[in-house]
This record gives C-alpha cells, sequence and structure tokens, in this order.
C-alpha cells in the first residue's frame, strides 16, 4: 500500500471518530507533520469530570476490550486502555503494554511502570493526578515496538482520549509515542528535552505542549546518572510550564 494511501486511510478514520465524540469538522494534518498548527482551533466542547470519566469508560469498555481491528488481540489476557485523572493536564503517552500490563490491565505496572510511578512522584504528583495511556492497548508479542498498521488500528482510541482530557503537557516516553504524535522520523536521543506542539493530529488538539523523552524501559537498559539527569531535567521543564514546585529527584 502507498504511503500516500495510507495517510488517507488514516485520516479517514480520524474523521469517523472524531465525528463520533465531537460532531464536528475534522481537519486532517498537514502532509508532513510539524509543530505548527493553525492559527486558531475551536474551543473543545466543555466536559466537566464526570462525563470525561464516564466518556473514557465508554470507549474502553464498548470499543476497546473487544476490538479486533489488529492481529494484537489475539494473543492478549487484557486491553490496556489507560488510568489516571480524566481530567489530567499531564498526560504520558508510551507506546504499549508489557507482560504484566497484559496480566493486569493496568497500563505502567511493570518494572518501566515502577520507575515512570518514581519519576512522578519526584515531580510531586502520583499517578492518581496524571493520566497514563500507549500507543496501542494490546501487547505486541516479545515487547517489540508496535507496528505501523497496530498503532493505526489503535490510533483513533488515542486521539479520542487526548480529546476527552485535553491536557496542557504530553509527555512522550520513546521514539514510537514521539514519533507519531509529532509525525517525525527524527530520533528521541535528537528530539528529548526540546519543547514541541502537538500538530493537528485531531480537532482541539493542536498546539498542545508535547516533551519527548526516554521511555522508563530504555533507563532501566541504560540506568546511567547520565541519563537519568538528563530526563529529570525534561520533567523539571514540563514542572515549570505547569507550576509545579521541585520536591525531589528520579533515582
Amino acid at each position: 500500500m502507498s504511503e500516500d494511501r495510507q495517510k488517507l486511510i488514516k485520516s479517514a478514520r480520524q474523521l469517523i471518530e472524531t465525528d463520533r465524540l465531537l460532531g464536528g469538522q475534522f481537519i486532517p494534518a498537514a502532509a508532513g507533520g510539524g509543530s505548527a498548527g493553525p492559527a486558531a482551533v475551536p474551543a473543545p466542547p466543555s466536559m466537566g469530570l464526570q462525563e470525561k470519566a464516564e466518556a473514557l469508560e465508554a470507549i474502553d469498555v464498548a470499543e476497546v476490550r473487544p476490538c479486533v481491528n489488529c492481529r494484537l488481540y489475539q494473543a492478549r489476557t487484557h486491553t490496556v486502555f489507560g488510568e489516571g485523572d480524566p481530567d489530567a493536564d499531564l498526560v504520558f503517552v508510551g507506546e504499549g503494554p508489557g507482560a504484566e500490563e497484559d496480566r493486569t490491565g493496568r497500563p505502567f505496572v511493570g518494572r518501566a511502570g515502577e520507575l515512570l510511578t518514581k519519576m512522578i512522584e519526584a515531580m510531586g504528583l502520583g499517578r492518581r493526578d496524571v493520566y497514563i495511556c500507549n500507543l496501542v492497548k494490546c501487547r505486541p508479542p516479545q515487547n517489540r515496538a508496535p507496528g505501523p498498521d497496530e498503532i493505526e488500528a489503535c490510533w483513533g482510541y488515542l486521539i479520542r482520549q487526548l480529546q476527552i482530557i485535553a491536557p496542557k503537557v504530553i509527555v512522550s516516553l520513546g521514539n514510537p509515542a514521539t514519533q507519531n504524535l509529532l509525525d517525525t522520523r527524527v530520533g528521541i536521543t535528537k528530539m528529548r528535552g526540546r519543547w514541541q506542539k502537538l500538530p493537528l493530529i485531531g480537532e482541539h488538539l493542536a498546539g498542545i505542549d508535547v516533551m519527548p523523552t526516554f521511555h522508563p524501559a530504555y533507563l532501566l537498559r541504560q540506568y546511567t546518572g547520565d541519563n537519568r539527569g538528563k530526563v529529570w531535567d525534561d520533567l523539571q521543564k514540563v514542572m515549570a510550564v505547569l507550576g509545579l514546585k521541585v520536591r525531589g529527584k528520579t533515582n
């Protein structure tokens, strides 16, 4: 399938998913992406905390759990939709569930999840204060990176999660999350620590601040003082934007 056709199919699916949630017109992202959005994007519909929680739960229960849109459903134990504050200012987006996440149905609860929890707590927050999710909602075999078709199958779910939550900041964890959210092929080593703007991947989403940083699983493999310091620098930049007081550091 040609790249242009893949983009056309992806845009069409985003249109369907966005219209279902918002009942509005979807404006597809410009070819090639980039951090600049349109001059003006209408404000998202006002939703209260309870409405957001119910909207997220409805997508999870009615659509994600029974989803068979890609091959990943064949080996899953549980889907892993996401968890945290439905009205969070800060959303963490990873690539996909691992073994422990597949077993429990919760995101980031394995070894990488324990490290992410420490990172969040070092920011003076708890998991209940942020929202945590992934590009794909089922575990890729052997914890490999999700394929383009698998990401495409789950893309509408992620878009709608972000539209409902309407965060101020997204922290993209690792290459797959960063490259897909920002529509770029630049690697995380060059992207991390530099503020980006979310392109118009869905209505009302253009312009959200994105901070790319290393995935906790990478830190576990390369647990050096230099890498830990880089991630902590990235998180401090997020804290400054959100008005959070520095209270500690990652271990």
